[in-house]
């Protein structure tokens, strides 16, 4: 079992990184709430990993969190019908607070609104896991509802939608945080994407 990686960050894409540790590099796949919180490529970095073995690959996943690891591990580990590739999508979907907040209020609707996820696979969710986040996730459910995750969130579909249109991972991340800090935390995607454009133009 590979525990984490340290190494020197090659190269970052939204999904996956590629880490050199001793003249290997390892490809990783990351959820966006990871990708947000990454150095600049070049940097060092440490990434908690999950191997996952199957007859064709072996395949590491990476979280810069002991909490997105161990939901990640929760959920595949707990949820039937969700393997790794979902279970990514859930948290690239979702902030770690705000996922274990919809499963302990039981918000079937907000989980399902997750790509790849339907309404009978958020219902699973919420059954299997109900238990396991406890008092903590219904603490992070009144969090949640204060806007931080979805701050969190806009800030990465903007970022996303600057790199589709040919922004630098880095530039694309910088403009964001640049226009987020002048149009306040409750700009949307769309306004942050605009001033993106037009500090770019």
């Amino acid at each position: 079992m590979i525990h984490y990686l340290r190494g020197k960050l090659v190269d970052a894409l939204p999904t996956q990184v590629t880490v050199e540790v001793q003249g290997v590099g390892y490809e990783v796949l990351i959820p966006l709430s990871s990708f947000d919180k990454l150095p600049a490529p070049g940097s060092e970095v440490k990434l908690l990993t999950h191997l996952a073995i199957r007859e064709d690959a072996h395949v590491l996943y990476g979280f810069l969190s002991t909490p997105e690891r161990d939901l990640f591990r929760m959920l595949i580990q707990n949820v039937s019908g969700i393997g790794p590739k979902i279970a990514l999508n859930v948290l690239s979907g979702m902030s770690v607070a705000g996922l274990r907040g919809a499963v302990a209020s039981g918000d079937v609707k907000a989980l399902s609104q997750i790509n790849g996820i339907g309404k009978k696979t958020a219902e699973r969710i919420v059954v299997e896991l109900k238990d396991k986040i406890g008092a903590a996730g219904a603490w992070e459910a009144m969090s949640a509802q204060r806007g931080l995750s979805d701050s969190d969130q806009r800030i990465n579909d903007a970022v996303l939608a600057l790199m589709a249109l040919g922004f630098k991972q880095i530039e694309a991340h910088e403009t964001v945080r640049g226009a987020q800090a002048v149009l306040g935390t409750q700009a949307t995607v769309e306004e942050l994407v605009r001033a993106g454009l037009k500090k770019g133009s």
